[in-house]
Formats: C-alpha cells, sequence, structure tokens
C-alpha cells in the first residue's frame, strides 16, 4: 500500500501554455488516425527511436542528467539536439526536473512524486505542479554545467527547430499526412513512454533492490523506452549506464552506448557492480 500524499492545487497555477500545446497535439494525433499509411507508420516508428531512445534514453537522461558517460562534445550536442524533438521543454529544464526526482525520489519536493497519485505522476504535474519551470537559482544550483555552455544555451533558445525541420522533411516526402504521424503521433506516443516511467514504474513491476521508494523494474514500459523501464535498477545505481542488469532485461539504450564505444565515441562509462558476499 502507497503513503497517497494529498496535494491541493488552485486554478490560478494551471500552467496554460503547456496544457495548450497537450491539448493540441494530442488532437493532431487522434486526427492522424484518419490518415494512416504503412509509410507513414514507418516514419512514427524510427522517429520515436531517434527521438526516444538517442535523444531522450541516451542523450537527455544517461549522458546529461547522470553522466553516466562522456561522449564527444559533438556528439552531445547531436543527442541534445535529438531530445528536443521530443517537446518535453528545453535540455536544462528537462535535466534540472530530473535530478531534483532523483534527490527527492517521492518526497514533498519531487516535482512528479507517485505518491500523489498515478496520474499526478503521469502528466497533471505538468499541468498544476512545476512542470519543468523552475526560478533561475535552481537552474543555477542544479544544472551550471548546461548553462556555462554556449552550445548548449543555443540549443536550448532554439529548441524548437529541429522539430519543425524535421516537419517540413516529412512534409516533402508523404505530405501533411505524414507530418501528423512524424511529428504529433510521434510525440504524443513519446511523452506517455517517457511519463509512464515516472508514473507506472513505480507502481506496478518487480523490485531487485531494496531502495527508499517504490521503484520496480517493469518489463512493459522498458520495452516503450528502450530500457529505462528497469527503473528499480536505474533508482538503486542512477550513474549506471546500463539499466537492464541481466540477460532478459532487454536495453536497447545500453546496447547504443556499447556500438558508441566500439566507434570511440563512448568513454568512462560508468557500471553497476555487484558487491561480494
Amino acid at each position: 500500500m502507497q503513503n497517497i500524499i494529498e496535494v491541493k492545487r488552485s486554478v490560478s497555477q494551471i500552467n496554460r501554455r503547456d496544457l495548450t500545446i497537450i491539448i493540441t497535439f494530442h488532437l493532431l494525433a487522434i486526427s492522424a488516425l484518419f490518415l494512416f499509411s504503412w509509410e507513414n507508420l514507418a516514419a512514427m516508428l524510427i522517429g520515436n527511436w531517434i527521438v526516444g531512445s538517442l535523444g531522450v534514453g541516451l542523450g537527455y537522461h544517461r549522458l546529461l542528467t547522470h553522466r553516466s558517460f562522456k561522449t564527444p562534445k559533438w556528439l552531445e550536442y547531436v543527442l541534445t539536439i535529438l531530445g528536443t524533438m521530443s517537446i518535453q521543454s528545453e535540455p536544462y529544464k528537462w535535466v534540472t526536473t530530473h535530478r531534483i526526482h532523483h534527490r527527492y525520489t517521492e518526497m514533498k519536493e519531487d516535482p512528479h512524486s507517485p505518491r500523489t497519485g498515478f496520474w499526478w505522476a503521469h502528466i497533471i504535474w505538468i499541468v498544476l505542479g512545476t512542470g519543468q519551470e523552475h526560478d533561475q537559482a535552481t537552474f543555477k544550483k542544479y544544472v551550471p554545467d548546461l548553462l556555462n555552455d554556449k552550445v548548449h544555451s543555443t540549443i536550448a533558445k532554439f529548441f524548437y527547430i529541429p522539430t519543425i525541420i524535421s516537419a517540413i522533411i516529412l512534409f516533402a516526402f508523404g505530405g501533411w499526412s505524414m507530418v501528423l504521424w512524424g511529428v504529433f503521433v510521434r510525440v504524443v506516443f513519446g511523452w506517455h513512454s517517457t511519463w509512464l516511467v515516472n508514473s507506472a514504474a513505480h507502481y506496478w513491476g518487480k523490485r531487485r533492490f531494496d531502495t527508499n521508494d517504490d521503484s520496480t523494474n517493469n518489463w512493459w514500459v522498458a520495452l516503450l523506452t528502450f530500457g529505462e523501464g528497469w527503473h528499480n535498477n536505474h533508482h538503486a545505481y542512477p550513474t549506471s549506464a546500463r539499466h537492464g542488469l541481466k540477460w532478459y532485461e532487454f536495453d536497447l539504450n545500453w546496447l547504443m552506448i556499447q556500438i558508441f564505444k566500439q566507434l570511440g565515441w563512448a568513454q568512462q562509462i560508468h557500471l553497476y557492480k555487484e558487491k561480494s558476499p
């Protein structure tokens, strides 16, 4: 049984900008279902891997937030740009929120604590909570590494541009229907996949480690997020570049890091080491 913390929010605290974006993208994603084609589905799935795995899982999460491995700066910037196409706010804001989450997991300060309720952790925190918005002092405290990097600052300033460019390319290949699938369906699918790590992977699944939170290893969330669903493993060892610790815990993001290593693009890889009895 989880300890549900009562949280009261006033209407004046609604984040109207994010609410408008979320509603608009969902409506357009629903309309795309009437324009199905295998080509459009392929565009969505390929884009979801590029953005969800390379951009969010590797770039935003394992590289920028936890510094689980090190890459050449050009690759770090490329992965970050791919992450911006998830439309999950500017990179430094995403990283700030996630670093706060790990410092105060399931405590009052956790922006998306699942102990406030499943739907709060999944989506309501973005609309009624702080979302990705924090004061400048908080950003300076949690992400000085990104704020002091001029290239990262430029990427954050123009973080919508890569998505717009991708929409133009998709339109040239497949018209408006491919834009709907390759941008709006992809983004909405990516949102819910990421949000399920915050919600479902704290409610359902198995626990290998006795952490001070409710994080679980959830196989179907791991499939949707290319390995991010092995969440109990991750909360036990946040800096480990590998989340799927057993052979049957499929972790595509870890496999990509191994490929980067073979190419000479990944060094100083942090890994979980099982303690000797």
